[in-house]
């Protein structure tokens, strides 16, 4: 008779088989990672994953959530830990930058997969959300402080595409290591000048 998990063991092998799929999912691709090879990285039964994620695209739902958590995490304490619209968007963007060369295999799978059947996970939904909303603040901060004239949605949409590619390049070995901050801040330079209010 198997023994009755407490929500702490539950958690905690959750946890763990997320950084396993994390890594396999990065290394190999989502489609090329079986329930077997997660069950086999953690040492565990095949059919052990089953009792805590209904599926592959479910345990994938989970790691790309706890990934956009994480990455919202720091740019919110990146916001709110600096002074004045420049100081914070420079922060954000350092934030941004260290969040995806430090945990590459989490940025990928948050920002290089598309979800099969999103709607059916709420959890990555919401944290996709939030993700996105911290990409807008910095661009609500510099609205208000006259920096920048436009729409929110837009400019921040500018601003995540810009730092974006810098990483992916930096990720995918097509720059040198480091290149992607000074990029970044030409990139954003540029962009400031470009969406100043008019005089």
């Amino acid at each position: 008779m198997p023994r009755v998990l407490s929500e702490t063991d539950v958690a905690d092998f959750r946890e763990r088989l997320c950084e396993a799929a994390e890594r396999l999912f990065a290394e190999r691709g989502p489609d090329a990672v079986t329930m077997r090879q997660l069950a086999a990285e953690l040492g565990v039964s095949p059919m052990t994953p089953y009792r805590y994620f209904e599926d592959k695209d479910d345990i994938l739902a989970a790691v790309r959530a706890n990934g956009f958590n994480r990455f919202a995490d720091a740019l919110e304490t990146a916001r709110t830990g600096a002074v004045g619209a420049p100081a914070i968007g420079e922060a954000v963007g350092e934030a941004y930058m260290t969040f995806a060369l430090e945990n590459p295999h989490a940025y990928k799978l948050m920002f290089d997969f598309n979800q099969p059947n999103t709607e059916r996970y709420p959890d990555l939904v919401t944290a996709g959300l939030r993700a996105q909303k911290t990409m807008t603040g910095f661009v609500q901060d510099a609205l208000k402080e006259g920096l920048m004239a436009g729409d929110p949605q837009e400019l921040g949409l500018m601003f995540w595409a810009a730092i974006h590619g810098t990483v992916i390049l930096e990720l995918a070995g097509m720059t040198p290591p480091g290149a992607s901050r000074w990029l970044f801040k030409g990139l954003n330079t540029a962009l400031m000048r470009g969406v100043r209010p008019q005089d």
